[in-house]
């Protein structure tokens, strides 16, 4: 199984913003950058609009579980960063996968649909 690590800088995140491609969507805006590193890096940025601490947690999680589905199917390095808007509160990762997906299609980072 593929695994991807984290983005934790702010210089990671400002690159993403700058020169990354950009999908928005109600639930979520999604900021993809190729790079040469190798791997998929991923970041999650959840706002204080969202609510309380467990509710960007929350948000967090159904991201991150719904990028679990689409990791095997990423051919490209890339850095991606998720933004969550308040909307995400009211879906579930079920929901957010077909999302994720879609965007990351648009990309170009995404192989084939089995």
């Amino acid at each position: 199984m593929q695994s991807f690590t984290k983005l934790k800088l702010n210089k990671d995140f400002r690159r993403a913003y700058g020169r990354g491609k950009s999908f928005v969507h109600p639930a979520i805006v999604t900021y993809v950058v190729k790079t040469k590193t190798p791997g998929c890096h991923i970041g999650i940025t959840t706002g204080k609009k969202l609510g309380c601490a467990v509710k960007r947690n929350r948000a967090r999680r159904i991201i991150t579980a719904a990028f679990r589905e689409c990791l095997p199917d990423i051919e490209r390095q890339c850095d991606i960063v998720f933004v969550a808007r308040t909307r995400i509160l009211k879906f579930k990762s079920t929901d957010l996968y077909p999302v994720i997906y879609s965007h990351l299609k648009e990309a170009g980072v995404m192989g084939e649909q089995p």
